[in-house]
Parts: structure tokens; C-alpha cells; sequence
């Protein structure tokens, strides 16, 4: 039984279940089956099966089709990027991001990867800069911009592959890459340089230099870019340059803030059962 505000008010067991189903799925990269979750919290598959089934029908979850596994959905990163605007981790990437933008003077994207595409999570523009057609929210193709090549960039070859088979190479232009044998060569270019470039790949006249940022386990979590004209980014190298100084300062952030959690939810795992 728990407390609310000093009152004797009792918890609602369903709900605690609905939310360590939650963190199982969360800790996973690939998505959790129905079994996995069953044995795990050793709780009936029937009401394993109803909470799924409820949150999949509220767009929090989503099920893969192929492997009948669930993962997050894209509801949940909604709510998550809600709370990060209004906490100190986002204060820091912000201050970052708006660093970039000020010696830049070109509008900064950071973004993740969701249901195989690169989804804008922030963006800051310079007032004197042109509008660009991208917003928070908004969903990029992963092999014709420099966040989605730096988003993939260090995927297993059998992964990427898989990614594209389900959802394709679409081309927008002359230049976009629509092979997957330019996909991979232009992956290992990103890994030995350490940034991405889309030149006029997904829009003709934008130019777009991107880096991967790193979670406190090496995983690639995010990408951070910058946009502009070919003219304003003629210095590629140079640009990048400060992309990528960047994405460390965004990877350091966000290692150091992971180490914090993960320390303080270990800590709280043993107290926590399951009612």
C-alpha cells in the first residue's frame, strides 16, 4: 500500500504492473515478446496480454508484425520530449545546440531514430536565416539526410538491411542514394570520418553536415546536424569540425545524466515489487 501526500491511499496494482511493463521495454532495444514479459514479471498472460493490448490501442506501444515483439511507441517519445523541455538535461542540449547556431549562423536539428526514421526533437534557427521546412516532430528518410546516415551510420549490416527491406529507398532527387550499396559505402564513410554530409540529397540547394551522439554504453542515441545553403556550407571539413564538437558535448551530457539514473534506479529496484 502506498502514501499520497501523508494520506493512506491505496496504490492501483494495475497501474504498477502497466508500468513495469513499461521499464522491461524500455530496457530493451529489440522489443519484448508477450512470453518475455510473462516469465519476467511472473504475472498471468492474460493480464499481460490486456495491459499490451491497452496501450498499443493508446499509440504507447507498437508490435512488430514480423517478430511479434513490442516495443515503445511513438506517443511515449512525445511525453518523454514534453519532460525534457522542462528539465536541466534539456537546459544544457539547448545551450549546446544554441552554441552551434551562433557560430554556425545555421539552423541546428537534433534527432532520434523512431520506427526506422530520424524524428526532429529540437531545432533552433538563426532570426536572419531563410525558413526551412522542418519542425519538431517532423519524420526524415534515414538514408538521404545527414541525421539519418549518422543515425545508422553503426548498425549491424544485417540490421540496416532489414530497415531498408521494410521501408525502402525512396528518391527525391537525382542525388539521393537509392542503392544499398551507396547506403553502406556512405556509412563507412561516416564512421571513418566521424560526420555525415547530405549534399542535396533529399532537398535540391540544402546542404546538411550531421554527427552521431553517443548514450554512456556507446549505443548511438541521437544526432545533431546543421542546414544550409551549398554557398554557406562550402567548408565542409570546417563545418563539421564544429558539428562534431557538438555531438561529444552532447554525448558527455547526456553519459553523465544516464550514469546518474542508472545508479539511483538500481538503488530503488530492490525496493520496488510488484503489488
Amino acid at each position: 500500500m502506498g502514501t499520497f501526500d501523508g494520506l493512506k491511499t491505496q496504490s492501483v496494482p494495475a497501474l504498477e504492473r502497466g508500468l513495469l511493463i513499461l521499464e522491461q521495454l524500455a530496457q530493451s532495444r529489440r522489443g519484448v515478446t508477450l512470453s518475455q514479459l510473462t516469465r519476467k514479471l511472473q504475472l498471468s498472460r492474460s493480464t499481460v496480454h490486456a495491459l499490451l493490448l491497452t496501450y498499443q490501442r493508446c499509440g504507447y506501444l507498437q508490435r512488430e508484425r514480423e517478430t511479434g515483439r513490442y516495443c515503445l511507441g511513438w506517443r511515449l517519445y512525445t511525453l518523454a520530449n514534453m519532460a525534457l523541455c522542462r528539465n536541466f538535461l534539456h537546459e544544457q542540449l539547448s545551450s549546446i545546440l544554441n552554441r552551434l547556431m551562433l557560430e554556425t549562423r545555421l539552423t541546428v536539428h537534433l534527432a532520434v531514430m523512431v520506427e526506422g526514421e530520424a524524428i526532429l526533437i529540437d531545432r533552433i534557427q538563426p532570426p536572419e536565416a531563410p525558413r526551412l521546412a522542418s519542425w519538431v516532430g517532423k519524420r526524415m528518410g534515414l538514408h538521404c539526410t545527414a541525421l539519418g546516415k549518422a543515425l545508422i551510420a553503426h548498425l549491424p549490416a544485417a540490421e540496416l538491411e532489414n530497415l531498408i527491406a521494410k521501408h525502402g529507398l525512396c528518391r527525391y532527387n537525382e542525388n539521393t542514394i537509392i542503392s544499398m550499396r551507396k547506403l553502406h559505402s556512405a556509412c563507412e564513410q561516416v564512421r571513418q570520418l566521424g560526420y555525415a554530409l547530405d549534399d542535396e540529397e533529399e532537398e535540391i540547394g540544402t546542404r546538411c553536415v550531421g554527427a552521431p551522439v553517443y548514450s554512456v554504453d556507446g549505443e548511438v542515441a541521437a544526432a545533431i546536424s546543421i542546414s544550409g545553403t551549398r554557398a554557406e556550407l562550402e567548408d565542409i571539413p570546417g563545418k563539421a569540425a564544429l558539428v562534431m564538437h557538438a555531438a561529444a558535448s552532447l554525448s558527455k551530457h547526456i553519459g553523465s545524466v544516464c550514469n546518474k539514473s542508472c545508479v539511483s534506479a538500481q538503488a530503488e529496484e530492490s525496493q520496488f515489487k510488484i503489488a
